[in-house]
């Protein structure tokens, strides 16, 4: 079922708006923790660190698709807000050759690239064979994670983020049943680890395409929209390029970060791999709010509603605040439970650094909160380089300071986790001023 965000309640719209993306990214993470639990204790450390690392450069790789399926999304909800349909199916059609194009691109060369992957993430000798058997398997979802983000961020454009949150919970359920049975009884490791998560991204992929043709006749392309039009291709073009650049951006220094991360031997390594996790989870909802708020003001930009925009903003903004700080308070309490759970009891050492990281980071999760506003706000009224700006701010501070303050006998690994909230607070400062200067010269079609 569609949803017209231009019309009703603000509050209400939003909100039965973001619920499924934040269920639906739960059930990701829900996965992303059985799976890390799994490895952990089935496997040993270092398949733990092994699938930690390969976690880093798979976010890089899928963030290069996300974001041009985000980009394209953006321009879905702008036509859909004005109501021209004949525009939305001509940049469907666009979108999904372009994208899928580069996807097959991206595909070939990962494969060819793997030896320098391995080398840019320092992944230690004990542990170098299991990241490569990882990686050559998992490589092989690129594909279905396109096709599923594709066709979810199509119906989420329109209003529908409850068809792809039940296609996503199916997905995970299958692929933990599949993990567990491929790494328990069968013990196939870390191979099977992969194998299972590729079955069950197909599933996903695949079965969403099918529902979007056969439910959304409406969206369907026709043969008159499969035109190579200049100025939706301009549009279509540079929404999903500059929010693409944005994601792999801001990806890449996260995967430089974790290079640096595994020079520190394979205990920080284990305790980044799991402390991320549990991070992601945290502040996951938040970013689905970000998500959610873009397809709001999208779709106002749109039709031209712009007093409802601003009144959108205050209310998201008062909406992540109460967030950020309640999950981030509920996180430094509760970091050493949740790294024993994960890790085990035994794990002192890395439960004693993953408790670092999750405290500084947890402290601070407002930063990132804004963070996702504004990567949301500048996207959805066709300013997506503003949001790569802020996206170079936040990354560039905190690969520079990573690798700076690390080097300081007194900080060590701490400086790497210090840097992370001060690249995301002086991005918040250049977007709001960015954000304050744009308010008031009025938003312009």
């Amino acid at each position: 079922m569609t949803r017209d965000l231009t019309q009703g309640r603000i509050p209400k719209g939003l909100l039965w708006f973001v619920l499924p993306l934040i269920c639906g990214n739960l059930f990701q993470q829900l996965y992303n923790l059985t799976d890390t639990w799994i490895v952990g204790r089935f496997i040993g450390e270092g398949a733990l660190g092994a699938v930690g690392s390969s976690y880093t450069l798979l976010t890089f790789l899928t963030s290069i698709l996300l974001g041009l399926c985000m980009g394209s999304a953006a321009y879905f909800s702008i036509q859909f807000g004005r109501g021209d349909m004949a525009r939305l199916r001509q940049g469907i059609f666009q979108a999904f050759v372009l994208i899928g194009g580069l996807t097959l691109v991206l595909n070939m060369a990962v494969y060819l690239l793997l030896g320098g992957f391995l080398w840019l993430l320092r992944i230690p000798a004990e542990v170098a064979g299991l990241t490569r058997t990882y990686l050559l398997w998992i490589f092989g979802g690129i594909a279905a994670t396109f096709l599923y983000n594709f066709f979810a961020n199509l119906l989420r454009a329109v209003g529908d983020s409850a068809t792809p949150l039940a296609f996503l919970g199916v997905s995970v359920g299958l692929n933990i049943g599949l993990d567990v049975l491929f790494v328990v009884p069968l013990h196939l490791g870390v191979m099977g680890a992969a194998l299972a998560t590729v079955i069950a991204q197909y599933a996903s992929g695949l079965g969403l395409m099918a529902w979007a043709w056969k439910k959304y006749p409406a969206l369907r392309v026709r043969r008159e929209d499969m035109v190579w039009e200049r100025r939706s291709l301009s549009n279509v073009f540079s929404l999903s390029f500059f929010t693409c650049l944005q994601q792999s951006v801001m990806n890449f220094g996260i995967l430089l970060v974790q290079g640096l991360v595994n020079s520190f031997g394979t205990a920080v390594m284990a305790a980044f791999a799991v402390a991320v996790k549990i991070d992601t989870v945290a502040y996951m909802p938040v970013q689905d709010f970000g998500n959610a708020f873009s397809t709001f003001v999208a779709q106002n930009y749109g039709a031209g509603k712009r007093d409802r925009i601003r009144a959108g903003v205050k209310w998201a903004a008062a909406c992540v605040i109460v967030f950020c700080l309640a999950v981030g308070g509920a996180v430094c309490l509760l970091a050493p439970r949740l790294l024993a759970f994960f890790a085990g009891a035994e794990a002192a050492e890395v439960i004693a650094i993953g408790t670092g990281y999750l405290r500084i980071e947890g402290s601070c999760y407002l930063g990132i909160g804004v963070l996702f506003l504004l990567y949301g706000y500048f996207r959805a009224v066709n300013r997506p380089a503003v949001s790569l700006v802020l996206t170079i701010c936040s990354l560039g501070t905190r690969v520079a300071l990573a690798y700076a303050l690390s080097a300081l006998p007194a900080l060590g690994v701490t400086g790497i986790w210090l840097s992370i909230p001060i690249g995301w607070f002086f991005a918040d400062t250049v977007g709001i001023v960015l954000w304050r200067r744009e308010n008031r010269r009025g938003l312009q079609t």
